[in-house]
């Protein structure tokens, strides 16, 4: 008896783990459910590193296996109607079930005790839901001036100026933030990159350049970072670097399959500059309209027009 009391005791402090590491992280989910607390650690990272973990079942498994989890958790509502709406560009007025995954979150949220940062982020949301993105933007950076390691916010507000075009924001954003992700963080290689692709879009080349190669000496297959540096060298005309960069680095990004159809889009557009149009539409014929047709992502639709498209005004 003694013994089965200390295994069910030490399966007891196992599950208090994970709960406890967001909490000691200054990032309390407000769940009593640890499988929860999980299963959105491991969206978040599946969101924030452009790759879906098939083992895990990608992201859309992990947020069915978070809903099942705890169907009342609050906040693993708001990383599946945020990845919906960012990752998808759906309306709620013309997406009926989004619509009522906002309405369903919106009554959770308000029928429970939530910290601030989660009812800010419910109220984030609700902006974007609403089409006013940067007030959205506006919640989220005033989540990460209380907790600057908050990295759905962070990524969240990333992607919503990126959509605004407002480049200086999306740089500020990440710099804001920076110091406090030190390198015992996990994740925060990736979040030089956000940074490092911030300073590219305002034209600090060699410094977006330099902090992009930092963090692909952390971690190859850190694609978005590869993906500053394959703006770079567009940007500067530096098509033969461009071009053997991405010959260099392909097996490290190829299966990071959020980012790699945009990244081949990328390698093309140096043939099309070169005029090199074979060879452009060889890749898009091997890399990127495979891609477009078994994702469905808008991402890879948006490369597959765009790529057609600059091919036929050459």
């Amino acid at each position: 008896m003694a013994l089965s009391s200390k295994k069910h005791h030490r399966e007891e402090s196992l599950l208090e783990l994970e709960r406890k590491a967001w909490q000691d992280a200054g990032l309390v989910l407000s769940t009593t459910s640890n499988e929860a607390c999980k299963l959105f650690d491991a969206a978040l990272t599946q969101y924030a590193t452009w790759a879906n973990n098939e083992s895990l079942g990608g992201i859309e498994g992990c947020l069915s296996k978070l809903k099942a989890a705890d169907p009342n958790f609050t906040m693993g509502h708001v990383i599946a109607n945020g990845l919906e709406l960012i990752g998808t560009g759906s309306s709620v007025r013309l997406n009926k079930e989004l619509d009522s995954a906002m309405r369903t979150m919106m009554t959770l949220s308000k029928s429970q005790p939530l910290t601030e940062r989660e009812k800010l982020h419910v109220s984030a949301l609700d902006m974007f839901a609403s089409g006013q993105l940067p007030k959205a933007c506006d919640l989220w950076e005033q989540i990460l001036q209380s907790h600057p390691t908050d990295l759905l916010a962070l990524k969240f507000s990333q992607d919503t100026y990126f959509y605004l075009g407002y480049h200086i924001q999306m740089r500020d954003s990440v710099a804001r933030v920076y110091p406090f992700w030190t390198h015992d963080i996990p994740l925060s290689s990736y979040v030089k990159g956000y940074y490092s692709f911030g300073l590219m879009e305002t034209n600090f080349f060699d410094r977006a350049e330099e902090l992009a190669r930092e963090a692909l000496a952390i971690n190859q297959t850190d694609a978005w970072s590869v993906h500053t540096i394959a703006h770079v060298n567009e940007m500067k005309a530096e098509v033969k670097k461009g071009l053997e960069f991405m010959k260099e680095t392909e097996t490290n990004w190829k299966n990071i399959d959020m980012l790699a159809c945009h990244n081949y889009w990328h390698w093309a557009l140096y043939f099309i500059e070169k005029g090199e149009y074979e060879a452009a539409l060889t890749i898009y014929d091997n890399h990127i309209a495979p891609r477009c047709l078994s994702s469905g992502s808008m991402l890879d639709v948006v490369d597959n027009c765009s790529m057609l498209y600059r091919l036929h005004l050459e």
